[in-house]
């Protein structure tokens, strides 16, 4: 073999060590069976969450993949869809916001799954609500739904 060969061979799993580190990271649980539920202060409010997990996936502007939970459907909003003006926006801020990055879920109790099996929850980054940033912000828009333990115009 030449030393261009070489070089390539060694180019190739150098790029593919650091993928795998990379996404070996992103991955990574950091979470225990024990003590998902917690507080978190925000805006000096007291935030009660149910489970927690890193954000994996941002499929659109309010359903997130998040590891050890799976499709978390954000609760009472509605972003554009794909199709839609704004989607790419919506999508945008929750990439920035969530993506690689702990999330706290305050679940629905009343209903905690929809009829797709996402979970139903409002979710926080350490400094943020998501669900009423999106709102605040217009890229979403108030959706709600009963059963629900969150009550209209709550978020």
């Amino acid at each position: 073999m030449n030393k261009r060969k070489i070089s390539l061979i060694l180019l190739a799993i150098f790029i593919i060590s650091i993928g795998l580190t990379l996404v070996n990271s992103l991955l990574e649980d950091t979470n225990t069976s024990e003590n998902k539920t917690g507080t978190l202060t925000i805006a000096n409010q007291t935030i009660h969450y149910e489970n927690l997990g890193k954000c994996v996936e941002v499929i659109d502007g309010n359903t997130i993949q998040v590891y050890g939970i799976g499709k978390v459907q954000l609760i009472q909003v509605k972003t554009p869809q794909i199709n839609e003006s704004g989607f790419s926006d919506a999508k945008r801020f929750v990439e920035e916001r969530c993506l690689g990055k702990n999330v706290y879920l305050d679940i629905d109790n009343e209903q905690p799954k929809d009829k797709y099996g996402r979970t139903l929850a409002i979710v926080y980054t350490d400094s943020e609500d998501i669900n009423k940033e999106l709102i605040d912000r217009n890229l979403a828009k108030i959706s709600y739904f009963e059963p629900s333990e969150f009550k209209k115009g709550e978020i």
